[in-house]
Formats: C-alpha cells, sequence, structure tokens
C-alpha cells in the first residue's frame, strides 16, 4: 500500500549506487547478453547502465527471471533493453501498442445486452504508475483500461481518483462504491501463520488479478555496518530496519524478519528512512531500488552506501476486488484475459516502456 507522498520512481536513473566488484563484462544497452557464472542482475546492470538498478533489465526478461531472479544460470540470453525503455535500437515504442489498438478496433463486436461500466478507482501521487496528470492515467491505470479491451473483452469502464489507500480497503471496495483498486502488493498467501494483521487481511477478504508488475525491493547499509555483509535474511537478526509506513511488510515477514527478529521503522516518506540510515538511526533501509536510488542521489550520498548484492525480494502488484462483491471473481476474470493477452502480444511492455519514457523527460 502507499500513501499519497509515495515518492516518485525513477526507473532509468543514470546516477551510479556504491561501486560493486563488476564480473561481468561486455554488456552493451540494446544488446543481448549470454549470462557468466558469477553475474548478477546488479552488476549487469552497473557494467551496461553504469547504476545498480537493475530494474528495467528485469521488466525486459521478465518471463525468463521470474521464478528466481537472484540466481542467474550461465548460459542464460538477457535482453539490455536501451536506456530509453526500446528493446532494440530499430524498434519504436508505442509500435505494439498501435498495432494492438487497430487489431482491437477492427475486431470488436458490440453486444446488445447491456452492461454497466465496471468502476476503477486508484489514486494520484503514484507517478510513473497512477497519477492524473500522466497519459491515460499512469501505466498501471493504462493496463487496467487497456486490459479490459483485450482477450475478448470490450467492456466500458470509469477511473475515479480516491487519494486515501486505506479507503480503497476499508469502505470503497467492500461497499461496492467500486468495483477495482489500481493497484495492489500482494503478500504470499501460502505462508497466512508468518504474515502479519495487514497483509492476512489482504488475503483472506479480497482477491487478486494476474500480476501486472513486480518490483525489486532491495536492501541497503552503510559500509561499515555489521549487516553490509549479509547472505542470508537470518543474518539481519537485531537490525534496526526502515521501510516507511503503508508500505508493504509481505516479503520480510515470510523470511522471518518481523519484530522481535528485527526493530521495524516506518516514517511517513521515505526520504526520512535514507536520511535516518546517512545518520545512523537505522541499520537497514529496504525499499524497491528505484526509490532508493532516487533517495540517495537526492541526498548526495550515493558513494556512502552499500546495496547488498546477495539479497533481494521481489513484491508483485495486481488489480483488486472485494470478496464482498458479487462480480468480483468475474471482473479478475476479465482483466486476466486482458493481461494474458497483453503479455504474449508485448503490449504489457510497450506500455510500461512508454511510461517511463514519458515520465523521464519529465523529470529530467
Amino acid at each position: 500500500m502507499r500513501t499519497a507522498s509515495h515518492l516518485l520512481w525513477l526507473p532509468f536513473l543514470a546516477a551510479a549506487m556504491i561501486s560493486l566488484p563488476i564480473i561481468a563484462s561486455a554488456q552493451e544497452a540494446c544488446t543481448t547478453y549470454s549470462v557468466k557464472d558469477g553475474d548478477t542482475l546488479g552488476s549487469i546492470a552497473q557494467a551496461a547502465y553504469g547504476t545498480f538498478d537493475y530494474q528495467n533489465i528485469f521488466n525486459a526478461n521478465r518471463d525468463a527471471l521470474a521464478a528466481n531472479p537472484n540466481s542467474l544460470p550461465a548460459g542464460l540470453q538477457l535482453v539490455l533493453p536501451c536506456a530509453d525503455g526500446r528493446l532494440a535500437p530499430d524498434q519504436e515504442l508505442s509500435s505494439v501498442i498501435q498495432a494492438e489498438t487497430e487489431k482491437q478496433q477492427a475486431t470488436a463486436k458490440k453486444s446488445n445486452v447491456y452492461e454497466p461500466p465496471l468502476k476503477f478507482v486508484t489514486s494520484n501521487n503514484w507517478a510513473p504508475f497512477t497519477d492524473e496528470s500522466l497519459t491515460g492515467g499512469g501505466i498501471f491505470v493504462r493496463m487496467a483500461t487497456t486490459a479490459m479491451q483485450r482477450g475478448g473483452n470490450n467492456r466500458a469502464y470509469t477511473v475515479a481518483y480516491v487519494d486515501d489507500w486505506m479507503s480503497h480497503i476499508d469502505t470503497l471496495l467492500p461497499s461496492g462504491a467500486f468495483d477495482v483498486s489500481i493497484a495492489w502488493e500482494a503478500p504470499d498467501c501460502s505462508k497466512l501463520d508468518m504474515l502479519g494483521e495487514f497483509s492476512t487481511r489482504m488475503c483472506t477478504e479480497f482477491d487478486f488479478s494476474l500480476p501486472i508488475y513486480e518490483a525489486a525491493y532491495t536492501f541497503n547499509t552503510l559500509p561499515d555496518s555489521k549487516f553490509a555483509n549479509a547472505r542470508a535474511f537470518s543474518d539481519y537478526a537485531g537490525a534496526k530496519l526502515c521501510r516507511p509506513e503503508a508500505w508493504p511488510m509481505g516479503d520480510l515477514e515470510v523470511q522471518g524478519l518481523a519484530p522481535p527478529v528485527i526493530e521495524v521503522v516506518q516514517p511517513k516518506n521515505p526520504l526520512d528512512c535514507a536520511e535516518m540510515l546517512m545518520k545512523g538511526e537505522v541499520d537497514i533501509y529496504s525499499i524497491e531500488t528505484e526509490t532508493s536510488v532516487a533517495n540517495f542521489k537526492e541526498l548526495g550520498v550515493t558513494d556512502k552506501v552499500v546495496t547488498n548484492p546477495a539479497l533481494t525480494t521481489f513484491i508483485s502488484y495486481h488489480f483488486l476486488t472485494s470478496k464482498n462483491n458479487p462480480r468480483g471473481r468475474v471482473y479478475i476474470a476479465m482483466l486476466n484475459r486482458g493481461i494474458t493477452e497483453m503479455r504474449e502480444s508485448g503490449e504489457w511492455y510497450d506500455i510500461l516502456a512508454t511510461g517511463l519514457a514519458e515520465f523521464n523527460k519529465k523529470t529530467q
């Protein structure tokens, strides 16, 4: 979950994190790369882009990496996108979107049966993913509305922005005021006994679509911290860890990282966590890699922080419906059909890349 103060994500930052040993070699953006023994996503990103931020590599190779992004087999072929998100120098951004839209317009059939528009709700201030100032309302909103016109769907919809995320969960979805919220992280519901109260509630009271995005969450420390060389999550026992209020905790909980094993500090703003780390008030700052890179760049301390190269969690984001909604699972099935077609056609990645390119131009 997020609050309205969510920091802008900068997925293609050129600012480097702390210099790590670069095992991989000969990587160049806009090419493919064959993984060598000892490579990590972080080392590959540093060699190709000059930054530890490997989210763009994961986005372009999701099918190959989703099962185990922390263990790269030698010989795995990875696409290294261009800096603007294109998968190849001769590919135009939005070309797949245009082709799929034209195909939908040519084959769409109108039904004589009236069906009320599906009501989406989301929030502002989560650029580049959800914000009214962005094209189509942001990347996640574009994915939702496009899914309603793919996979055999042809359903009308409305999108509203209610800038109080908890109201989506507490009132708007359970009451039926809205059908689907865009978008939420899903905890590992197969491990309910390890989850906290909020994560358990998400598992038991709501239904999730297929994943629409997976974000890498990293663990950052000062170089001289006793936790800097952690190689297992259990090595963080006794640490004071900062993750902002309303950010997901399920990824930590399933690794046994919850009180009293660790102390969790939760300020409202991500930048507060970065400042607390630099002052030595916390041992670890854990958040999605794009936000941490942006925070440390803003503070001018990218060379004074180390990011653990061995420990990463991936959190997936989904469309969400309430189990109280009698049509909720029907809507999830419709969205899943659209998501599946968008993945297969490449339109999902095109929406992501064009949305990031637009956002990066605004923030340069």
